[in-house]
């Protein structure tokens, strides 16, 4: 950008950088413990009896980044086949993957849950069945190929929703709900709004673990950097009563930043891969896009500097920065992006910010637009992304508050930030 806007951002300079390091607890089961630790749990008694010779076994997959995500769902496929039964993996997840059948089972192909590796057919489709309804008169709806299996293990990953809080949140309970149902259950779910979906998610949920042929779910928590840390396998009847207790332990894993409050939060990249918003804001802070959460970092200003590759242009979350940059712009594909948030109704997610040409002006417009604060000292974080908070920066005036958490460890002195010659940082 040329003319006033690049002169106004210049006369607004940036301060020195201090990269630091946080300590999380690291708990985690590694790739290759993966199989025993399943086959441990499905050891237990009962929890493989739902499964028996020649049924056909639907086995979800979801569109989040999950850790070891594949070699999970072929140990699963293994364990069906032991059985004497016949595994299949289902993509479920509600409107993601351009909410086409294609489209979900290549989402879940990059992230290398393919027929080869895990072994079983893959069967992508997006037409859905009417199993029952609400104790409130909702039509709930699942994938017709899941409704007509024999079996369905359901797997999910449990953490705390980024946009709406409640016994259950990301979890079995919303796999069932939202990825099962497909765009169309997504669609009756979400037509409430996210204000009611703490509701509506056990409601919808209790009526599908009563009609549909659920055989058993694989809960899966992951520690802070993201890492395997605990797998559970739940029969039917225990997943209402023991998901909640699973939500809280995950809740304590959540990678926050270690600081109440900054004049600007700086993120290198969102994507759906990240986060369903494209950030977490119950690490990045609550905006008027998720305002049925709390927590995380409170900032006046939010940039965003780019989109992950694996979110395939789907830029959810761009509507809670401020700023964001040319490079990112260039990226959106406005199908992805406008159909996962058609569904959810949640427009605001995707209103376009102030798009700046470069990394530094996208920065130092931010910090320019903040309003009551000491410009001489200003306080700015710069993270990777809401999932990767291990190592981030820190503006120089937030040093000596970093050095009295005994969490953080300081790894460099003051530095200027590395804009290349073009004014970006990669």
């Amino acid at each position: 950008m040329s003319g006033i806007i690049s002169r106004l951002c210049a006369e607004t300079e940036l301060p020195r950088m201090v990269k630091v390091r946080q300590k999380f607890e690291r708990d985690s089961i590694t790739r290759d413990a993966i199989p025993a630790a399943i086959n441990a749990e499905l050891s237990l008694p009962r929890l493989g009896d739902p499964i028996r010779r020649d049924m056909r076994i639907a086995i979800t997959c979801g569109s989040r980044g999950i850790a070891n995500i594949a070699e999970i769902i072929r140990t699963l496929a293994a364990f069906v086949k032991s059985k004497g039964a016949r595994p299949f993996v289902v993509p479920a997840m509600g409107s993601h993957g351009g909410a086409t059948g294609p489209g979900q089972k290549a989402l879940i192909e990059g992230y290398g849950v393919t027929e080869e590796f895990i072994g079983c057919p893959i069967v992508s489709g997006m037409e859905t069945v009417v199993i029952g309804e609400t104790e409130e008169g909702h039509s709930v709806r699942i994938d017709r190929n899941a409704a007509e299996s024999d079996g369905i293990i359901l797997t999910a990953r449990i953490k705390p929703h980024t946009d709406f809080h409640g016994p259950y949140e990301s979890g079995l309970m919303k796999m069932m709900t939202i990825g099962l149902g497909k765009r169309e259950g997504a669609d009756i779910c979400h037509e409430a709004g996210f204000g009611r979906m703490a509701r509506l998610v056990p409601l919808f949920g209790r009526c599908i673990l009563k009609k549909a042929p659920i055989a058993l779910g694989l809960a899966i928590l992951e520690n802070a950097y993201g890492e395997t840390c605990k797998l559970a396998a739940l029969r039917p009847d225990e997943i209402e009563a023991e998901e909640p207790l699973l939500l809280e332990e995950a809740r304590g894993h959540l990678p926050l930043i270690p600081f109440a409050e900054a004049d600007v939060l700086v993120i290198d990249r969102i994507g759906k891969d990240i986060s369903g918003d494209g950030m977490d804001p119950n690490v990045t802070g609550a905006s008027p896009c998720s305002p049925f959460v709390s927590g995380g970092l409170k900032s006046q200003r939010t940039v965003v500097l780019d989109l992950t590759q694996a979110t395939h242009g789907a830029a959810v979350g761009i509507g809670a920065a401020h700023t964001i940059t040319r490079r990112l712009f260039n990226k959106i594909d406005y199908e992805a992006t406008y159909i996962n948030v058609i569904t959810a109704r949640s427009l605001e997610f995707v209103r376009i910010p102030c798009i700046l040409e470069t990394d530094r002006e996208a920065v130092q417009l931010a910090l320019r637009t903040c309003t009551g604060i000491d410009r001489s000292k200003p306080r700015i974080i710069r993270i990777a992304d809401s999932l990767h908070t291990e190592t981030f920066w820190i503006s120089e005036a937030m040093r000596a508050e970093g050095e009295k958490n005994p969490r953080i460890t300081v790894e460099s002195e003051p530095e200027p930030w590395a804009f290349n010659g073009e004014g970006n940082l990669w």
